[in-house]
């Protein structure tokens, strides 16, 4: 699958770099200036080809958690495009190469646009997401969301780190923001996620609705990222669940699944 443009409001683009088996690295990219932030970069030659076909540069790394397969590029992507390039990352210090420690409240400008940190534990305990809110900048509703492993299409990160009570707060933290919200998670999980959730509940036309959607997607070879709050509000069964002893029974039914 090859890079693809999801995103454009005036000058500037959200372009997902597939890699690896199942990755999605996005680029924030300004389209007039060719700069190009890359969130989580965990393959550099997927990166560097992405950044070399197009004629960008690389300006910055933004960086939710210490995985490898999101951080695994950033040594050879700082070397080819300089040990000086700004990395955002958790405060936490397990990313060595983050220059720009934050955690929630802070904001990074890319590019002008003003993305904001939050906290979302539950897939590892210093998890972040950036949000760009791109009503602060130009007359336009549209929000950008850049979460990781925490909410993913039609699901959610393994609890690696955290507990079920910090992975639902942090869904319910992101589940705060409008319903137009991009959501531009890191891994094409959603065709998995909906059989599950199929199977979990299988009284749910929503859901039912939304597996015959991805599956004719998929078979397009296409991707089904970002998704919006909007559909996950109607098709997630994590982000629905009302309270931590709900989502963990859920999350170990997908565990198990």
């Amino acid at each position: 699958m090859e890079s693809f443009k999801s995103s454009q409001v005036s000058n500037w683009s959200v372009y997902g770099i597939p890699a690896f088996q199942d990755n999605y690295l996005w680029a924030i990219v300004h389209e007039p200036s060719k700069a190009c932030v890359v969130v989580d970069p965990g393959c550099a030659r997927s990166v560097q080809g992405f950044l070399d076909s197009h004629g960008y540069h690389l300006s910055g790394i933004l960086v939710t958690h210490h995985h490898l397969d999101h951080v695994g590029g950033i040594d050879h992507l700082l070397k080819q495009n300089g040990n000086d390039l700004p990395v955002y990352g958790p405060a936490s210090g397990r990313v060595a190469q983050v220059n720009h420690p934050v955690k929630e409240g802070d904001v990074v400008d890319v590019h002008c646009l003003m993305a904001k940190v939050l906290d979302v534990p539950g897939h590892t305990v210093d998890h972040i997401a950036y949000v760009i809110e791109l009503k602060d900048t130009m007359n336009s509703d549209e929000v950008w969301m850049f979460c990781g492993d925490t909410l993913f299409s039609g699901g959610c990160g393994r609890l690696f780190e955290g507990t079920p009570q910090q992975m639902f707060e942090s869904l319910q933290k992101i589940n705060q923001f409008p319903a137009n919200t991009r959501i531009y998670c890191a891994h094409e999980y959603t065709e998995s996620n909906m059989r599950f959730a199929r199977a979990f509940a299988p009284d749910s036309k929503n859901i039912e609705k939304r597996e015959i959607e991805v599956r004719k997607i998929r078979e397009k070879g296409l991707s089904t990222i970002p998704t919006t709050l909007e559909t996950e509000r109607l098709s997630n069964l994590f982000i629905n669940a009302t309270n931590p002893i709900e989502f963990k029974e859920i999350r170990e039914a997908k565990d198990n699944f």
